[in-house]
């Protein structure tokens, strides 16, 4: 069942997190994951969350975005990200129809 990684972040420092961007994408490939959403256009449709920068990933199940989360990797990036953002990140369970 796919899962997906949904960040809503905040960029505090925007040369290291141009860093950043360069070392995430090969690590998400590297763990079975694609971006559907990187840093797009954001209109709020109805109540008060007003996100700075939202990024989602889909992986092909919650295993494989914790272990992404998780790698040695990944390890590097995600301090530069930590570094560069305020982050509110979360995984949620994909839903197959059928």
């Amino acid at each position: 069942m796919p899962a997906y990684v949904i960040n809503d972040m905040e960029i505090t420092e925007p040369a290291l997190f141009e860093e950043y961007k360069k070392l995430s994408p090969a690590t998400v490939a590297l763990y079975g994951g694609r971006f559907l959403a990187r840093g797009g256009r954001i209109e709020t449709l109805e109540g008060n969350w007003s996100p700075k920068r939202v990024v989602i990933l889909e992986f092909p199940s919650m295993a494989q975005a914790q272990a992404w989360s998780d790698s040695p990797e990944y390890a590097p990036a995600k301090r530069l990200r930590q570094m560069s953002a305020k982050s509110n990140l979360v995984m949620i369970e994909g839903f197959v129809p059928g």
